[in-house]
Formats: structure tokens, C-alpha cells, sequence
């Protein structure tokens, strides 16, 4: 066990952590088709021994199934050569009975879901979905949880719950009521149950607020994704709020890096006050996981533009600004993202750094790549 400061305590508690070794256990990853989902388990079946880990998702039409089968590909390839064990199955996380098979099976001292309907637009034209998988699909979780005890739950939250915030960076003490889309309110929703899982039933809970993530095999409704496949097909991009928004954009490796890192710290229920002895506390935490560092769309997309082009994909000489069009902000959209990711660095050492060149240079690389397969 280990202990962590808990900057909002003004007496300086210090929540006292269990150590998990990653090796040698049984993990589970909701989503495992997902960007974020794959991403890590391409990590764990890099880097740990003899653990299993099993990994469920619907695989559903919400985007190109063809990618996510690219992905799951990905890791067939990978634990073929790794000393864990690996299994997937099409599987809910609304359906309990798939999930309580699974827990009464492999009964696994770590649970990721980062299962969850995303996109905050199509969060305005389809609200049952997100209510389906982000609360029915969230509880459900939850609940097998409550019964097999993991221990350690982490899930993703999103930078979404800070909704219509305008003082900058985004901290984890500023206020969270005021969420501008149903996603948004569907994330802070996800963080109320899993604080109320964690002090009812003492279920060890860690929460994630990603930040714009980006990388190779994304999703394609994520704004850089479609710029880049609205810049390969000649058609023009709609650039919102005139392109006066910024974005704390934060490549897939180093929000794998802290995904996993975290994962090794599991809040338990104690705090040790400053003389020593210690007292009960919900064991809960919640993470940004940000860059810090925000970025101006439109540099943001005249990099990319040009290691499309370096990468074969856009012609010679080739003008952006012939592709761009304008238009006013989007319902559901924030002017700009900017983590305060302290806490992350303070108890677990690690801050994102990899900036937008050299990501998009690897996603350029690639989305040329994939454009030609």
C-alpha cells in the first residue's frame, strides 16, 4: 500500500492506496473493440506476464465496424506472441447475465469499462442509446461489481462534465452540474453511481476525465479523424465557431500511459490524517487525464494537413484554405478544453507530453497506411 495526498483536504489527509501488480491476474475490458479499449490492451499484452484478459464489446454499426475488427485483429496478432492469455466475446455490458457469467468464471481483480455510446452531437439525434449504454449499461456493471468485489473498477468519464465552465484549466474541484449535452450528463452521472458503489459497497472506484484523444485507428466521428477524411476525398471541412476553439488534445499512448498507471493504485477506505492515525473514507478517486496544454484548431489542422501531405495522402501543393468553411458553434460544443492534470502527476507521476506534431505524424503515417490496405 501506498499513500496519495488529497489536494482538496485542507488538513492534508493522505488516502492510502493498495498497490496492484498487474501480472498474474485476471482483467476485464469493456469496449475492447474501442479506440481507447484496444489501445490498451495492445499495452497490457505488451508488457504483463500470465495474466488473462478478456475483453467484451458489441461491435455494433455506431461507426465502421470494418475498424473495429481491424482493431481486434491488432491484438489477435499481439497476444500470439505474449505471455498473457487473451479472449474476446461480443458481449453487453446491459446484458447481466452475460456479465455475471464472465465475473463467476474469471472472477477479476481488475475491471476497465470504458464501454460507453459516445459523441456528443449524436448525442442530440439518438438520446436512447446513451441512456441504454451509459447508465442502464454503467449500473449493470456496477451491480456485478458489487457482487464479485474487484479490486480495482476503473472507468471513463469524460472532460465533457465540465460543460459550459469558462475558467481555465479545468480542475477537479471546479463544478461539474452543469453539463451542456446528454453525454455530458450521462459521464457525470457514471462518476455519482460509481462514488455511491464505492461508499455503500466499499467498491474500490477510479474515474477518468479523457481529454480529446487522438492516435492511429481512432474513432472516425472525432473531429480530426473526419478532417482527415474529408481532406483525402476533396471535400471541405466544417470548421465550427469560425475556428476560434481549443482543444487540450492528447495523443492515445499517453492517455494509455496513464490509464495504466492508475491502474496499479486502487483507493481503499482509510485516510491517514497528519498525526498519523487513520480514518474512514470512500474509496474513490477521480483523474484528468489531459495534456495541458491546449491547441488552436486551426494550427491543429493545418499540422495535420501537412503530414497528410508528407505521407502521400494530400497532392503537392495542395491549399487548405480551399477547404475550409466556416460556421457558428455547434449545440453541445465547448469553446475550449484545458486540463489541470496535477493530481495525475502528483500521485502517480506522469503529465502527458507527446504534442501535436509528432502525434499527427503518426497518425498521418498510419491513416496512409490504412487508406491503402
Amino acid at each position: 500500500m501506498y499513500l496519495l495526498n488529497i489536494r482538496e483536504n485542507e488538513d492534508r489527509k493522505q488516502l492510502i492506496k493498495q498497490s496492484i501488480d498487474l501480472n498474474n491476474i485476471n482483467i476485464l475490458i469493456t469496449g475492447a473493440a474501442g479506440f481507447i479499449g484496444a489501445s490498451l490492451t495492445l499495452r497490457l499484452l505488451s508488457e504483463l506476464e500470465g495474466s488473462t484478459i478478456v475483453g467484451i464489446d458489441t461491435v455494433n454499426d455506431y461507426y465502421s465496424r470494418e475498424l473495429k475488427e481491424y482493431r481486434l485483429g491488432l491484438i489477435e496478432k499481439k497476444a500470439e506472441g505474449s505471455d498473457c492469455q487473451w479472449s474476446f466475446q461480443k458481449i453487453s455490458i446491459t446484458d447481466r447475465e452475460a456479465l455475471s457469467g464472465l465475473f463467476e468464471q474469471y472472477h477479476f481483480e481488475v475491471v476497465v469499462n470504458l464501454a460507453a455510446q459516445a459523441g456528443v452531437r449524436y448525442s442530440l439525434i439518438n438520446p436512447d442509446a446513451f441512456m441504454e449504454s451509459n447508465i442502464i449499461g454503467f449500473y449493470t456493471v456496477l451491480e456485478v461489481c458489487r457482487k464479485y468485489l474487484p479490486k480495482h473498477l476503473v472507468f471513463a468519464s469524460s472532460s465533457s462534465v465540465y460543460g459550459g465552465n469558462t475558467k481555465v484549466p479545468f480542475c477537479m474541484s471546479d463544478r461539474t452540474d452543469t453539463p451542456i449535452s446528454l453525454y455530458a450528463a450521462t459521464k457525470k452521472s457514471n462518476e455519482l453511481m460509481a462514488y455511491t458503489y464505492a461508499k455503500l459497497y466499499g467498491l474500490p472506484c477510479t474515474g477518468l476525465r479523457f481529454f480529446t484523444v487522438y492516435g492511429p485507428f481512432g474513432r472516425p466521428d472525432m473531429a480530426y479523424y473526419k478532417f482527415a477524411d474529408k481532406l483525402a476525398g476533396g471535400e471541405k471541412l466544417q470548421v465550427y465557431n469560425f475556428g476560434n476553439c481549443k482543444r487540450d488534445f492528447t495523443y492515445v499512448d499517453d492517455t494509455i500511459e496513464g490509464v495504466f498507471r492508475v491502474l496499479q493504485g486502487a483507493p481503499l477506505s482509510s485516510v491517514r490524517t497528519e498525526d498519523g492515525s487513520e480514518e474512514q473514507a470512500v474509496p474513490y478517486a477521480l483523474y484528468n487525464i489531459g495534456g495541458g496544454n491546449p491547441e488552436d484548431l486551426m494550427e491543429f489542422i493545418r499540422v495535420l494537413s501537412k503530414e497528410l501531405g508528407a505521407f502521400g495522402v494530400l497532392p503537392e501543393g495542395f491549399e487548405l484554405e480551399e477547404h475550409i468553411e466556416y460556421l457558428p458553434m455547434q449545440p453541445g460544443d465547448v469553446e475550449i478544453t484545458y486540463a489541470d492534470s496535477t493530481e495525475l502527476e502528483r500521485d502517480f507521476d506522469f503529465i502527458p507530453k507527446i504534442g501535436i506534431r509528432e502525434g499527427l505524424r503518426k497518425f498521418a503515417k498510419w491513416y496512409s497506411g490504412y487508406l491503402r490496405s
